[in-house]
């Protein structure tokens, strides 16, 4: 969900920036690649963009960011791709570092760990590929496995064991971020007075430069008890949300937490910021929610026709066991007798 959410949201960042890239990131811009590389001598950041001035070369990275950021969104090779976007995510973070805010930063610390991960296994074109296929049923014992052969499989065993315990790391290191942010804001939060009074969404909401909408914050602003109760809500959700992680109010949180980044990406036109944070938060929703959308998705999307035969491993419960006597049943009898002779 995180690769799918992220990779969307930066190609969406990228053509939604696509007529002012020149002056953000290209050879155009104010702060040229000779400011950006003299800054990157004092603070020891990288960024492809700066290894030419050439517009050319910036066109093809630029092109090359956007086809990375579709192949990441749709899980293609995503060992590889995921390396390339990360790389991608801080050249161009680096490039333009005083024109991003809260949720460039996010995307970036959340592109370094995706690294980490196996995101590729489920809902992509990885998964899609790797999807085992039925192989005949073969009579008989099979050799046994020696010498080189038994080596590579002790070998397939480790890496196995490896990727599983860097992604469950990782995606450790992904709640504890998180939570750091919630946490952070929400204590710093407390220290403000106008925090403290419930004011502090109205100055917010009569900011100009975070006002896209001016008719509708000045209809917000116009219920003092809501802007309190907002405010009050807000602290309060963040500064909590790190504690109700394993209970079950986690979710009732997360659905307010939903609302609140929806009314700053309305309210203030961060939508940016607003989708890095919503989709954190989904690395909190449990398997069983996500299982829920893949079976709703493919009632939706690909619907059963007739003469479709269905995979009993994915029907669950639905499919139909093998009966005695049936042509299945012995071919699953024979298997079992393979499996036993092996054994012994």
């Amino acid at each position: 969900m995180l690769r799918i959410g992220y990779g969307f949201l930066y190609l969406v960042f990228l053509l939604r920036e696509f007529p002012h890239r020149d002056e953000i990131w290209g050879p155009g811009s104010p702060w040229t690649p000779a400011l950006a590389r003299q800054l990157f001598d004092q603070t020891g950041w990288f960024s492809l963009l700066t290894l030419s001035d050439s517009r050319v070369y910036f066109e093809l990275c630029y092109a090359t960011a956007l086809v990375v950021s579709a192949l990441f969104m749709i899980g293609w090779r995503t060992r590889v791709v995921s390396i390339l976007f990360a790389v991608l995510v801080a050249s161009f973070h680096a490039r333009a570092i005083f024109m991003t805010d809260g949720g460039d930063n996010l995307i970036l610390l959340m592109a370094l760990y995706l690294c980490f991960t196996a995101c590729g296994r489920r809902w992509s074109l990885d998964a899609r590929r790797t999807r085992p296929r039925p192989s005949p049923v073969r009579t008989g014992s099979p050799p046994p496995r020696t010498g080189p052969s038994g080596l590579w499989q002790q070998l397939l065993a480790a890496q196995r064991v490896l990727s599983t315990v860097l992604h469950n790391c990782a995606v450790v290191v992904i709640a504890v971020q998180v939570c750091i942010v919630y946490g952070s804001a929400g204590l710093y939060k407390v220290q403000g007075g106008s925090w403290e009074n419930g004011t502090a969404l109205h100055y917010v909401v009569n900011l100009d430069l975070f006002r896209p909408w001016p008719a509708l914050s000045l209809l917000v602003d116009s219920h003092p008890l809501l802007i309190a109760v907002a405010t009050y809500m807000t602290v309060l959700l963040q500064v909590a949300f790190p504690f109700v992680l394993f209970s079950r109010l986690k979710y009732v949180v997360l659905v307010m937490l939903l609302g609140m980044h929806l009314g700053i990406a309305i309210l203030m036109g961060l939508p940016l910021f607003s989708g890095a944070m919503i989709v954190a938060d989904a690395v909190f929703l449990p398997d069983r929610f996500y299982a829920f959308l893949g079976e709703l998705w493919r009632r939706t999307f690909r619907p059963a026709v007739a003469g479709d035969t269905e995979d009993p491993h994915r029907a669950g419960s639905s499919a139909v066991p093998p009966q005695p006597g049936s042509p299945t049943d012995a071919t699953a009898h024979q298997e079992l007798s393979r499996q036993r002779a092996e054994e012994r």
